[in-house]
């Protein structure tokens, strides 16, 4: 029963305009259990004969049927899982992995097939007299010994046809001769062998010799007979076509890690270059949210749901009108207090800049008069003493808050409660410290002296108006209304025309936040865009890396489509080996940019929060950067055709 037959098979090589007939319809057939040698001289055909045998090339013309299958038309999927199953290669350069040990060599066709005989290499090894060896690299065999682990590559799978081209051709005398009883032995267990060779001495070894001349059969002879033959394993299955078979996920990643480990100089670079982006983009955000938030604690130390009440100048056609400004009182103050529903407090302000002495030290500050409801509106009730009282404002008290700038600036270290001090020349107690609040854009909130309302106008600035009001509204959905409300209230009260009831000055301090809320979050965004930039730029870079690890992995890539791997499996290694550098920069990177924002707020003081937003978002978008860049190289590996792959330097 024959094995092999060809039926006017033909394969035609176009270069540009230049064609070439390396084979010309060629019949053939090859029985089950042969030892059959090609011979011919340089450029013949013979070695495409025999790639086109091990499923590494397509024919142009004809037919090549393999134990009644016609595989001359198999997919690439088809043709990769036949290359598997039935046939093995022995090739005149050896073709091992020179990073990987004889065992892993000898182990490499399991990775693409369905069985997992985890021993099997090592007892194959042992077999072809190399025990001793497994755990060497290929530069650490003879040519003969490496040989030798190509040819129980070749076994490792328990093929049913053996394709040697050369196997002598690179070893000395004694070597070749050992090499080819060895490959007799494996003919007489039943593997059908088919051997390329310039040696007459060696066909004669075989049981059939077929000579080619032009690329056309022109002897084909016996000489001796024909070892038993054995039964191929059953066919593989063609109804399933799958691109990648899920249950190899695990040896892809085997794959690619020792790819990445192979080339430690290379694949450290490029972790580094995602690194360096994932890092920046953690950093950056953390920067900017921490702004974020700062904005956000300074705004709301001036407290919540207030409305900033303020007159203004009039004006006439877009001119400020002098003289023309409402002043408000303490009246008004009361009156919206107790005739607009919703209002929570309401602090009226006169202020001015005075000289403040105590002992030998003076201090030039701002002086605040205002009521107690301000403690509550803008949060500042004393960290230490206390807020005056209604009874000490309506009675003009002399008695003062200070905040943290002046008690520094004037006391130091020594504690001011229960001290005097002068401001224009007027005895104050110091009765409490106002918390800290720290710098407002140009404002310092800490460098003031609270005191109250009654007493500034009328004992300390002489004037009889207010300058502003902070008025707080009880809940958040009404402060526009109670805005309306007291901007009617006020023109109604000081009998303003409609068209100066603009000059009522009423700002939203919620509106205002959330202004500045969105500056920052815009600040925020743009920092993390500049670093994500540099993310994308780490993935361009991957992407060169692996096209260049593509160029010198050609022939890998070749051996390893003929030994089994298709199109999805080195897709599916290639981007694995861009995913997994990385994933590792992405996760390196993570911890490199929560460092630099500890670091930037501890050695710059400037505030950072690192939020699992950021991680999440930085972390996989790293993992897509290596997805997307690799698509391209493992497409471009995936394509290679296995005997073009092969034959490239």
């Amino acid at each position: 029963m024959s094995l092999i037959r060809l039926e006017k098979v033909g394969k035609v090589y176009r270069t540009g305009k230049i064609t070439l007939a390396a084979l010309r319809e060629a019949d053939l057939v090859i029985e089950r259990g042969e030892f059959v040698a090609i011979m011919g001289p340089s450029g013949s055909g013979k070695s495409t004969l025999l790639n086109l045998l091990g499923l590494l090339d397509r024919p142009t013309s004809g037919k090549y049927i393999l134990n009644d299958l016609e595989v001359s038309k198999l997919d690439d999927r088809q043709a990769a899982a036949v290359r598997n199953r039935w046939i093995g290669f022995v090739f005149q350069t050896f073709n091992l992995l020179p990073r990987m040990t004889a065992e892993a060599n000898v182990a490499l066709p399991l990775v693409y097939s369905e069985s997992k005989d985890a021993d099997r290499p090592a007892a194959l090894l042992e077999q072809v007299g190399l025990k001793e060896r497994v755990q060497h690299l290929p530069s650490e065999l003879s040519g003969g010994e490496q040989q030798r682990v190509a040819i129980a590559r070749a076994l490792v799978n328990r093929p049913r046809l053996l394709l040697a081209d050369e196997p002598t051709g690179n070893l000395d005398s004694k070597s070749g001769g050992e090499i080819i009883s060895l490959i007799r032995k494996l003919n007489r267990e039943g593997i059908t062998v088919i051997m390329v060779t310039h040696e007459e001495e060696i066909a004669r070894a075989t049981d059939r010799i077929i000579q080619i001349r032009d690329g056309r059969i022109v002897s084909d002879q016996k000489t001796g007979t024909a070892a038993e033959t054995a039964e191929l394993p059953e066919e593989p299955s063609l109804k399933r076509r799958v691109l990648v078979n899920t249950a190899r996920i695990g040896e892809y990643f085997t794959q690619a890690g020792r790819a990445l480990f192979a080339n430690k100089a290379r694949s450290f670079l490029s972790v580094l270059g995602v690194l360096i982006g994932v890092a920046s983009v953690i950093a950056m955000l953390a920067l900017g949210r921490g702004a974020q938030d700062d904005v956000s604690q300074r705004i709301s130390r001036l407290g919540s749901n207030l409305l900033f009440v303020r007159a203004s100048r009039a004006r006439v056609g877009g001119i400020a009108v002098e003289g023309a400004r409402v002043r408000f009182y303490p009246e008004d103050a009361e009156a919206i207090r107790e005739t607009i529903p919703g209002v929570r407090g309401i602090a009226p302000y006169v202020s001015g800049r005075s000289q403040v002495v105590w002992g030998g030290r003076n201090w030039n500050t701002r002086v605040e008069g205002t009521s107690v409801d301000y403690a509550e509106i803008r949060d500042s009730h004393p960290d230490f003493g206390r807020f005056f009282t209604e009874r000490e404002n309506a009675g003009r008290e002399k008695v003062a808050v200070l905040g943290r700038t002046v008690v520094r600036e004037l006391f130091g270290d020594e504690n001011p409660l229960g001290h005097f001090i002068k401001i224009r020349g007027i005895d104050f107690q110091v009765i409490g410290l106002l918390p800290e609040k720290g710098a407002t854009g140009w404002r310092d909130e800490d460098d003031k002296i609270i005191i109250p309302l009654s007493t500034a106008m009328y004992r300390l600035l002489g004037t009889n108006h207010i300058d502003s009001m902070d008025v707080q509204v009880a809940e958040m959905g009404l402060m526009d209304e109670v805005s309306e409300r007291i901007q009617r209230l006020l023109a109604h009260r000081h009998r303003l025309p409609e068209g100066r009831i603009e000059s009522i000055d009423i700002r939203n301090l919620a509106d205002l936040q959330e202004t500045i809320a969105a500056t920052a979050r815009t600040f925020a965004y743009l920092l993390g865009s500049i670093a994500l930039v540099s993310l994308l730029v780490g993935g361009i870079g991957i992407m060169n890396i692996m096209l260049v690890s593509v160029t010198e992995r050609t022939r890998e890539i070749g051996l390893r489509k003929a030994i089994g791997a298709n199109r999805g499996d080195l897709l599916c290694q290639f981007i694995l080996e861009a995913v997994a550098i990385c994933g590792i920069g992405g996760l390196l990177g993570i911890f490199f940019g929560a460092g630099v924002s500890v670091a930037l707020a501890r050695l710059a003081e400037w505030t950072t929060r690192v939020t699992p937003y950021s991680v999440a978002l930085a972390f996989f978008f790293s993992v897509a950067v290596g997805l997307i860049f690799g698509i391209w190289p493992a497409r471009k590996a995936s394509k290679l055709d296995p005997i073009e792959a092969l034959r490239r330097e």
